[in-house]
């Protein structure tokens, strides 16, 4: 039971789902969402006031101006692409706090919140941007 009772505490340390996330944003926490797909895919569609980092450009320069202090949410389409996770082990390397999104943008559009960008208003199929 032991190794079970760690296996879910530790899943929770890791990921985060859209309500949690949503209502975290809500309640002003520190939290960014970092998008980590390609500027194209986060141009068409995004979780707003995302940032956009794709994990290939995850680096000491280009996260500089990022605050360790705070916790990342890293995501991208669904569970059909792994570039949050990419995301999040990158960040994760370089000493940030980070929780990857589960079900990506897929899952957050499903569970009703909002999205910006170019096909925010159309709706419409997700495809890889990693």
């Amino acid at each position: 039971m032991n190794d079970q009772l760690s296996f879910y505490k530790a899943k929770l340390e890791y990921e985060i789902d859209s309500w949690d996330l949503n209502d975290s944003l809500t309640r002003g926490e520190n939290i960014k969402v970092i998008d980590a797909r390609s500027n194209e895919a986060y141009q068409t569609e995004h979780i707003p006031g995302s940032i956009n980092l794709p994990h290939r450009l995850i680096s000491a320069e280009s996260t500089s101006d990022l605050d360790k202090n705070t916790l990342y949410i890293s995501y991208c389409d669904g569970i059909g692409c792994n570039a949050s996770t990419k995301g999040a082990y990158n960040l994760t390397k370089l000493g940030f706090k980070v929780k990857e999104l589960m079900g990506g943008l897929d899952w957050w559009k499903r569970d009703g919140y909002s999205t910006e960008g170019i096909r925010s208003a159309e709706g419409g199929k997700i495809t890889c941007g990693c």
